[in-house]
This record gives C-alpha cells, sequence and structure tokens, in this order.
C-alpha cells in the first residue's frame, strides 16, 4: 500500500498523510506501507516518522492500493502519479472544492476543514495513538489557519479536542510549525510585503518573488508558504495574489480571498483548484502577463 499527497506539501498534505500512515503502520505492522511526498518543510520533522517519507520512487514498483490524500487530480500528485496509476486499485480522501473523483473509490468533502479532519473520521477512535493525533492537529490547524477560517465547524472544533485528549502538546505544534519562521523565511516574507502592490481600486494585491530573488535568499518553495495568507488580511483587501518563480516565465499562483470572491473558479479557469477562499495554479509567462490574465478573471467577479 502506499499513500501520496501533492506536489509543495502544505501543512494538510504532510499531517493527513504521516497520519494515516502512522495508522496504518500501527495496526498493520507486517504490511508494506510507503509514503510518498516532496521535501516535506523542515518545521514538519517534528511529526513522528516524518523521516520515512520516500522522495522518488523505485523502478517497477507496483501497489495493490494507492492512496492519494488532500489532492484535487492526479497530476497533482507529481512524480509519484506513476505509482497512483499502476496501481491495483486507487483511493482519493480530499476537501477540494474542484475535485473530480479521479480514483476507483473517491471519499470527498468540500464542506470539510481539512483532509486530515476526513481522515480522523474514518480512524477506529480508540485506535489513535498520541503520534497519530499530532500529525492529524497539524493538518488540522494549518488548513483552518489555527481555527480562524471560515472552514471551521464545530465538529472541527469537536475533533480537535478529542485529539488534544491523546496527549497531544498543541500549543508546540502550533507555534513549531505554524508561527516559528526561520531568519530566511522573515527575510523573503518581508521582501514580499515590502514591494507588494495595491491594483483594481485597491480591492487586491499582489506580490511576486522572482527565481532570481529566491536564490539570493536562499530560499526554497516551502519558505514561502504562509506570504499569501499574511497579505490577504491588509485592510480593504479583498482578494491576495502571490506568486514565485518556479522556472523561467513560469510561476506557481496562490490566491486567497475574504469571501467576496470565489478564487477557485478562477484557479480552475487557468488549470489549477482548490477551495473558495484558497486557491492555485500554475502560468507561463512574465509576472505582468500573469497578473494581466489573473485581473481580467477577477474583474469578471465584480472585483
Amino acid at each position: 500500500m502506499a499513500l501520496g499527497g501533492h506536489v509543495h506539501p502544505d501543512g494538510d498534505c504532510v499531517g493527513s498523510n504521516l497520519g494515516l500512515y502512522i495508522y496504518l503502520k500501527e495496526q498493520y505492522p507486517d504490511r508494506e506501507i510507503d509514503v510518498y511526498l516532496e521535501e516535506v518543510p523542515e518545521a514538519y520533522g517534528m511529526i513522528h516518522r516524518a523521516d520515512e517519507v520516500k522522495h522518488c520512487i523505485p523502478a517497477d514498483k507496483q501497489y495493490d492500493l494507492f492512496i492519494c490524500l488532500d489532492c484535487g487530480d492526479a497530476a497533482r500528485l507529481g512524480f509519484s502519479e506513476p505509482l497512483f496509476r499502476a496501481a491495483g486499485h486507487t483511493l482519493c480522501i480530499d476537501h477540494h472544492v474542484s475535485n473530480q473523483a479521479f480514483a476507483d473509490e473517491n471519499y470527498i468533502d468540500s464542506e470539510a476543514s481539512s483532509t486530515a479532519e476526513m481522515v480522523y473520521r474514518l480512524l477506529d477512535k480508540e485506535k489513535i495513538n498520541l503520534h497519530t493525533a499530532e500529525a492529524l492537529y497539524m493538518g488540522i490547524i494549518h488548513d483552518t489557519g489555527v481555527f480562524q477560517y471560515s472552514c471551521t465547524s464545530p465538529e472541527t472544533m469537536e475533533i480537535a479536542a478529542e485529539l488534544m485528549r491523546k496527549g497531544i502538546d498543541g500549543n508546540e505544534i502550533i507555534d513549531k510549525t505554524y508561527y516559528e519562521k526561520t531568519y530566511i523565511q522573515n527575510q523573503i516574507l518581508g521582501r514580499a510585503l515590502l514591494e507588494s502592490i495595491l491594483i483594481l481600486d485597491k480591492q487586491c494585491i499582489v506580490s511576486s518573488v522572482s527565481k532570481g530573488e529566491m536564490e539570493f535568499y536562499r530560499a526554497k518553495p516551502s519558505d514561502l508558504e504562509g506570504i499569501v495568507s499574511q497579505l490577504r488580511l491588509t485592510q480593504g483587501v479583498e482578494v491576495a495574489i502571490f506568486m514565485y518563480e518556479l522556472d523561467t516565465q513560469q510561476f506557481k499562483v496562490s490566491l486567497r480571498s475574504k469571501g467576496k470572491v470565489d478564487v477557485s473558479t478562477v484557479a480552475q479557469y487557468f488549470g489549477g483548484g482548490g477551495h473558495k477562499r484558497a486557491a492555485g495554479f500554475t502560468m507561463k509567462g512574465t509576472s505582468h502577463d500573469v497578473i494581466n490574465n489573473v485581473c481580467a478573471q477577477l474583474s469578471l467577479k465584480g472585483i
């Protein structure tokens, strides 16, 4: 059995994958179970078994079952997609509204706060140990913005409480994986904020980081996590756009909305996906080309 999640794994992707992985390894110690993800951000290394994540696939490897977590389509699996395609059976557990049910079996709930919350529902609550609880709690706090986002439901809070009853140190998980930043992360956040601009009658804020700037700061994609959410907090802004250069004139674009605009529809228009208030996609062109194209779609949404 193999588990996998989306490219550039965030807190929910890592938390849901490791939470299920730890649980399955505990319950089925004699089974071959592997988890495949791109480089896991250093902060998430505090989660048990994070060092067991595989970052490349063995030659001619095939699994009876591939479970895809927190991933809206097969292409978003990245390097592990061939394992998904070759598996005898596939299952998708996801909460992205843009998910088109691409696996053999699909458990999709766009109303769920996170994939980690969905994984919790599937497990035998009595058999959830401390380490599984820590991973799932991390997943929930990241996709709810520490319970601030509108996706946080009463059930989300109840699940978080049950995970805390397993003995986890919730404050440490929040501080170490959500709030604490490295010096490099703070430097590039500062630059992104300093060089941000207001557009569309000041209802939209946009900032961009070039490949050269990332090389200058020695920053990895994981170091940019959270920048778009900080931009979204700007007073009077309805939509935040943050993008960084993956390769020459190829940008990863993240969108955040305060609620007036469904940014998932904008992301889907450009081949991406996500949620009503948080979505993303990849686009080729200059930074100005990307901004102009996104702004044209936002204008159609009333911005």
